[in-house]
């Protein structure tokens, strides 16, 4: 590896533009060291699958149409975007399908936030690998093959997000681009040993294609908060047509690391709140975050909203994660040109689909307002009551197992949506809060006696990545991780 390639590795977002800022490395160099690392340490990983370097070096240089780099934060950094739903014009999107990988067809036009990725001076050399449709906490799809997480090729990095989460982990690139429909940014860096910062609903547009309304968001994973920070302060803000929009914060989010958060009053949930047994590192890990968060001057008690132990609530998420698969195979069918089919679609996504079909209009308007009376039941836990004050912040272990091995999200003919209900055992913390809109952060504070990455999600009340911001930042200095390295 070259000596630019391997100086530059484990080196932060903000670092690596701070390079550039001083004209210390011009953007193709970095750009270049990227794509070294990339062609070198990636056929171990299987991160990053499609790849349009030769554009990206005229991105960075500044020719071939793309007019100058912007001068925006990340100015030259070098960046991947995820397999899902980030359009780009004139690249291939295929959401993790065959049929789509197969058709080739290039993006018209950017998403909203790819073009504010591009105004940040963010340089894309590719995308990210995914599971088909985003739909699993792994990433293993027949389109692409499967994602090795970095810290133990024998495990996933998790999902959705899961190759912007290995590319981060193994230092191909210092962030990338990832998103959250039921904990896809927060379940890969917990795989990983990353920062995953899932922001409130409507806080980043989705548009022009996709609705605030729906479960999901997006942004990032890094390896450090200020990474996180710098890149949510350069693409927040709503879009044209949004309708879900978060309140602005009072100031820069930056200016929230190393702020003083106060004593907070903070509550931790270590076990699964209605199902299975919590493996005990991840439950170790919520005790030990709550226990070093009591050390810091913050009141910390076992405590949780209640409405996340109804069994209810899983089940009307499943109809609203089914009825949002039929809608996505109905815009593949649209991009295509012609009719879906069983073999152009993972099985456990076609069942769903499929599932979805037994659901009447009304079925699904029930299932939108239970959400709704979930979100408030949720959020009344922050807010409080006339009777018991409120909470600043919940936590949580971000996922109730370490990472999965690669093949234990094996599509089953016998048993189609096998998957899925395997996912729902392993991802026991994460989808309450896309429902609920909440910003929610997963931190790398534990690893498991054989090195194996584990993550402790906060939650904060509604439009409080402020708050999330500082007491991440207080976590991060009182147990640093950045200087942790996978042995890949």
């Amino acid at each position: 590896m070259s000596s630019l390639a391997d100086d530059t590795r484990w080196l932060d977002a903000t670092d690596q533009a701070d390079l550039v800022a001083r004209g210390e490395v011009h953007p193709t160099e970095l750009l270049d060291a990227a794509i070294e690392r990339i062609e070198r340490i990636d056929p171990q990983l299987n991160a990053v699958v499609i790849r349009w370097f030769d554009h990206a070096r005229e991105v960075a240089a500044g020719v071939g149409g793309n007019g100058p780099l912007p001068d925006g934060p990340f100015r030259g950094v070098p960046f991947l975007l995820k397999d899902l739903w980030a359009a780009y014009a004139g690249q291939l999107l295929s959401n993790g399908n065959r049929a789509l990988r197969d058709a080739a067809i290039p993006s018209a036009a950017d998403t909203t936030l790819v073009g504010r990725f591009r105004a940040a001076g963010l340089v894309t050399a590719g995308r990210t690998n995914s599971p088909e449709f985003g739909s699993l906490p792994t990433t293993e799809p027949e389109a692409w093959g499967p994602t090795r997480n970095p810290w133990n090729t024998d495990h996933s990095p998790g999902g959705s997000s899961g190759g912007a989460a290995a590319a981060v982990a193994a230092g191909l690139v210092p962030i990338a681009h990832a998103s959250d429909g039921g904990g896809s940014i927060r379940i890969p860096a917990s795989c990983c040993g990353l920062v995953g910062l899932k922001p409130s609903q409507g806080r980043i547009t989705l548009g022009p294609f996709r609705d605030e309304s729906n479960l999901g968001v997006e942004l990032c994973v890094s390896r450090t908060l200020r990474d996180t920070v710098r890149l949510l302060d350069a693409v927040r803000g709503p879009g044209v047509g949004d309708t879900v929009i978060a309140p602005a914060p009072d100031r820069p989010y930056v200016d929230e690391l190393g702020a003083d958060p106060g004593r907070l009053r903070i509550g931790f949930l270590d076990h699964h709140p209605f199902g299975p047994a919590v493996h005990p590192e991840c439950a170790r890990a919520a005790v030990d975050t709550a226990t070093l968060l009591e050390s810091l001057g913050h009141h910390v008690e076992r405590s949780y909203p209640d409405a996340m132990a109804n069994p209810e609530f899983s089940r009307r998420f499943g109809a609203l994660w089914s009825t949002n698969m039929g809608v996505g195979l109905t815009r593949v069918a649209e991009t295509l040109g012609r009719e879906v089919t069983v073999d152009d679609v993972e099985l456990h996504n076609w069942a769903q689909s499929e599932f979805a079909k037994q659901f009447s209009g009304v079925d699904y308007a029930q299932s939108l307002a239970a959400n709704v009376l979930f979100r408030r039941a949720v959020q009344q836990w922050w807010a409080g009551t006339d009777d018991a004050p409120g909470f600043d912040l919940l936590v949580t272990p971000t996922l109730a197992e370490p990472p999965t091995r690669i093949g234990e999200f094996a599509n089953d003919p016998d048993a189609p949506m096998a998957p899925m209900v395997r996912a729902a055992r392993y991802v026991a913390f994460t989808p309450a809060f896309n429902s609920s809109g909440q910003p929610a952060i997963s931190l790398p504070l534990h690893w498991t006696p054989d090195g194996l990455p584990v993550g402790v999600q906060l939650v904060a009340a509604y439009g409080r990545e402020d708050v999330l911001i500082r007491v991440a930042s207080q976590l991060e200095q009182a147990r640093p991780w950045a200087d942790r390295r996978p042995p890949i």
